[in-house]
C-alpha cells in the first residue's frame, strides 16, 4: 500500500536531484525491458520530467510509477548509480513461478 508520506518523501528526494544524471529502467510490455540514460529536468506536484540522452526527448513519469516499481530510477552520485528507493526484498515476490515441464 502506498501512503501519502511515501509520495511526499519521494517528491522531496527527486526534487533534490534536479539536473543529475539518472538511469531509467522499465518495461515496454511483453518482455521488452528498457534501460536509458537521462537527466532529471523538472519536478511538479504530480509528475516529474526526464530528458533522455540519446534522443533529447522529454518524458514524464508520476511518483506512483516509482513507488509501484513500474519504473526504477538510479541516480549518479559522482562515482556510481544508486536506486532512489531500495529494491523489493526477495521474499515479497508477487507471482509464483511454476515449472511447466
Amino acid at each position: 500500500m502506498i501512503y501519502q508520506n511515501d509520495i511526499a518523501n519521494l517528491k522531496t528526494d527527486i526534487g533534490q536531484k534536479i539536473g543529475q544524471k539518472i538511469i531509467v529502467k522499465g518495461s515496454l510490455g511483453r518482455n521488452r525491458p528498457f534501460e536509458k540514460q537521462a537527466t532529471l529536468e523538472k519536478v511538479y506536484p504530480s509528475i516529474f520530467i526526464v530528458k533522455y540522452d540519446e534522443n533529447q526527448r522529454n518524458v514524464t513519469y508520476s511518483y506512483t510509477d516509482i513507488l509501484t516499481r513500474t519504473v526504477e530510477l538510479q541516480v549518479f552520485d559522482g562515482e556510481t548509480y544508486s536506486s532512489i528507493i531500495p529494491p523489493e526484498p526477495e521474499g515479497k515476490k508477487k507471482r509464483k513461478e511454476y515449472d511447466i515441464g
